[in-house]
């Protein structure tokens, strides 16, 4: 399936690998995906994903509030409804094991990962739901369009849920990429 990716998609795979190691992931997902597409300049998705208004900070942003296994970070004030106080718990174990303790531990210098690294069921997921749609809309190649209409589908973590949550749909997207693609081809 590979062969088929366009460079442009290939280069969203191996930044998606190192979107992974950089945030100290076990395994690619489809965050890291989604973070990776805008990395590669002068893409298909990135243009259409401004078109929608969204945006390489915007991602970003929502990316960074998961934790390495993909999980949502949970927020202070949720924290706060449990009665846990993380000014609390900070002060106490830098009271008990001196300033920046907690900065010291193996979490959070990040582990980072060497090598290979596998990609998750989601990642998974959105290139096998790339491929369908590239047989979809009757394109012989994969794409960095494909790969966001892979996104689009449920099932496919994190960049779905941070796609759909910024107003992005499939049936609009897919028209969008229609056209784009009818446009680039014409000219």
């Amino acid at each position: 399936m590979f062969e088929r990716f366009t460079e442009k998609a290939r280069l969203v795979v191996v930044g998606a690998q190192k979107q992974a190691r950089e945030r100290g992931a076990d395994a690619i997902r489809s965050e890291h995906l989604l973070a990776a597409l805008f990395a590669v300049p002068d893409n298909l998705a990135v243009t259409v994903l401004g078109a929608l208004g969204v945006d390489r900070d915007v991602v970003e942003a929502e990316v960074g509030k998961l934790r390495p296994d993909g999980t949502p970070i949970p927020d202070a004030e949720a924290l706060a409804t449990l009665g846990i106080d993380l000014d609390e718990v900070r002060r106490q174990v830098e009271e008990a094991f001196g300033p920046g303790a907690l900065d010291r531990t193996r979490a959070a210098a990040g582990r980072r990962p060497r090598g290979h690294i596998p990609f998750d069921r989601t990642a998974k997921k959105v290139m096998e739901l790339a491929l369908r749609e590239a047989l979809h809309l009757k394109h012989n190649y994969i794409g960095t369009e494909h790969i966001l209409l892979g996104m689009l589908h449920s099932a496919t973590g994190a960049a779905h849920d941070i796609l759909v949550s910024r107003g992005v749909r499939q049936d609009a997207t897919r028209i969008i990429v229609e056209e784009l693609v009818r446009g680039r081809r014409a000219g």
